[in-house]
């Protein structure tokens, strides 16, 4: 599994004006990039694109053909701390279209220990075991600044309680969310749907960028939610870890409602373990 090193929050595919690149023409063999494992640290992959003239697109998987992440960054390192078989897809977009390499197999050979040696993994997952998340319906929602929990600017917050503010969402079982780390990066979530108790699973994989309070969900997999705010947010798989310690989980999105008048904020979910 593979974590994406220094991503910005909501980057996911090319955004770059692509009118404004000058005119080449690109062929798979003529293509200018590099994926190449540190030799200091094989369970670190480069990836390079030296050519200013094209748009990177990655993207790299599991031997079982899960996505583990993507970039659209020129220079950029993956961590890859289960040992196994990946693969790196790379695309050149262009001024005229986009050209795509032939597929980049990386092997690693062993685990990586130290690399979840931070408190967090372990808070988050409960390790190779696992731990399954739910709402917390103490405040199980919440509204903030976009750079909330920062200590200064615009980091204004309101966590109703569920007591006196019941009107945020109806108190059911909205579902859980699992995260593993059993040989990969491994979640599920199981959904409720707002007007019924139907439940629909899904199953993936993760990223975890502790450095930069980042989780992302992968192959179709989005974040737990409650109550009628779905259509509020067009991102439900690339959030803000808020808060995390062991009993409890604070995971925010953005809520775009700037055409009616009510602005762009955070909304904030608030889990605990399930019993």
């Amino acid at each position: 599994a593979a974590v994406t090193i220094g991503s910005m929050l909501f980057s996911c595919e090319p955004v770059e004006d692509r009118d404004s690149l000058p005119a080449v023409s690109l062929t798979p063999s003529t293509l200018k990039f590099s994926v190449t494992q540190n030799p200091a640290n094989t369970n670190e992959v480069i990836l390079t694109n030296p050519d200013p003239a094209v748009i990177p697109y990655w993207k790299y998987v599991d031997s079982n053909g899960n996505e583990l992440g993507h970039s659209n960054k020129s220079s950029d390192k993956i961590a890859l701390p289960f040992a196994g078989k990946y693969t790196v897809y790379y695309t050149a977009y262009t001024r005229g279209g986009s050209v795509e390499a032939a597929p980049v197999e990386v092997t690693v050979t062993e685990n990586d220990e130290e690399y979840f040696s931070n408190p967090k993994w372990g808070m988050l997952t409960n390790g190779v075991t696992g731990k399954n998340w739910v709402l917390d319906f103490i405040d199980p929602v919440g509204w903030a600044g976009l750079d909330y929990p920062a200590a200064s600017g615009d980091n204004w917050n309101w966590f109703p309680d569920y007591a006196s503010n019941s009107w945020v969402m109806p108190n059911k079982n909205w579902g859980e969310m699992h995260f593993d780390l059993n040989g990969g990066y491994n979640t599920t979530v199981i959904q409720t749907a707002l007007a019924s108790a139907q439940q629909t699973t899904k199953s993936g994989t993760y990223n975890f960028d502790i450095a930069n309070n980042k989780l992302t969900f992968n192959g179709g997999v989005e974040m737990l939610y409650g109550g009628d705010y779905y259509g509020d947010v067009s991102n439900w798989y690339s959030v803000k870890v808020v808060e995390l310690s062991a009993t409890s989980l604070r995971l925010a999105v953005i809520r775009d409602k700037s055409r009616t008048g009510e602005g762009v904020c955070l909304i904030v979910f608030h889990y605990k373990p399930k019993p």
